[in-house]
């Protein structure tokens, strides 16, 4: 009986010492990490690293975020999986690989549906904006906050596109997104799904005539050195979303929840002010470089060429009554 009893006790000594490693952990903080396929000096990237700022200086050091740019923990499909199982704490993903989770997400994908940046942000700022990042907890994520993306366009290796005559037949790029690819197939051309990190060699090899980005991917990726045409189609205004896992959010206290959501959200200001002028240099750069940069044309039969996949999206009433309330917004 003794022996048991000396049995037991060590048992729960032993208990009490792993349960008092895991609260001194917890209490000392922790390494959070980060990824995003984009290369160290983008904005996005800096964007994160000066939330990691924020969230240091905020818990007396006890958190930090550690980036992983360029790749490094994987393609967006993989982060987006890796993220919702807790092997990522923290991921900057585009909306559009995240579609296939929520229609409310999806919805953020849909062709000429915000009708300037200005309009955009008045959505992701409100009511809208904090309904779409709430639908992402049931599926293993926070939605933290948005990242200006910009106005994503289309551009090639092989001839200008000024009408949708000119955008048949061409091989084009697209995210791993249904939606996508049905918004390239009714312009005429043909959607290829490539990973971010495949579109170079896909332009260089002729596996691909083009592909569709904003403009500092366009120049930071040297996409512009091998399709030279690029026309300002501006089909899309998808922005970037940072996510964290469920499970390190779950692991915060409510105070260090806090912190980390405000710092989030600071940090989405702190890059949009970089993002202008990262628009304006790849601009500049494109133009030095003697590509054809196509302003002016007639955008109107692109969109018409949208009502099927409008159509289609709204068959599901909450995506018809995103769609209204968006259009609704001031």
């Amino acid at each position: 009986m003794d022996h048991a009893l000396r049995k037991l006790a060590s048992r729960c000594a032993a208990i009490a010492v792993a349960v008092g490693g895991l609260l001194a952990s917890s209490a000392n903080g922790r390494e959070f990490r980060a990824a995003d396929t984009q290369v160290a000096d983008y904005p996005t990237v800096q964007a994160v690293e000066f939330m990691s700022r924020l969230v240091a200086e905020r818990t007396q050091g006890r958190h930090r975020i550690v980036v992983f740019h360029s790749r490094q923990l994987g393609e967006e499909k993989e982060t987006i999986e890796q993220t919702r199982v807790g092997a990522i704490d923290i991921d900057r993903i585009n909306a559009a690989p995240l579609s296939a989770l929520t229609p409310e997400i999806e919805v953020l994908g849909l062709p000429f549906l915000f009708r300037s940046n200005e309009h955009m942000w008045a959505v992701l700022h409100g009511e809208i904006g904090k309904e779409i990042l709430s639908s992402l907890t049931s599926h293993g994520l926070i939605g933290l906050t948005y990242y200006e993306s910009g106005a994503r366009s289309i551009y090639n290796s092989i001839r200008p596109i000024r009408t949708l005559a000119d955008a048949k037949g061409l091989r084009i790029r697209v995210q791993q997104s249904e939606l996508q690819k049905a918004m390239i197939r009714a312009i005429g051309a043909e959607p290829i799904a490539l990973s971010y990190g495949q579109v170079m060699t896909g332009l260089s090899t002729g596996i691909l005539d083009g592909a569709e980005n904003n403009w500092p991917s366009y120049v930071t990726t040297n996409h512009y050195k091998v399709a030279r045409h690029y026309t300002l189609t501006e089909h899309t205004m998808i922005p970037e979303v940072l996510v964290m896992s469920r499970k390190a959010w779950d692991a915060l206290s409510p105070d260090d929840q806090k912190i980390f959501m405000d710092a989030a959200r600071e940090s989405s200001n702190y890059m949009n002010l970089q993002w202008r002028a990262w628009v304006e240099r790849a601009r500049e750069e494109a133009r030095s470089a003697g590509n054809q940069i196509v302003e002016t044309f007639d955008r109107r039969p692109f969109e018409e060429a949208m009502k099927p996949i409008y159509d289609e999206a709204m068959r599901n009433p909450r995506v018809r009554e995103l769609v209204e309330r968006i259009r609704a917004v001031k």
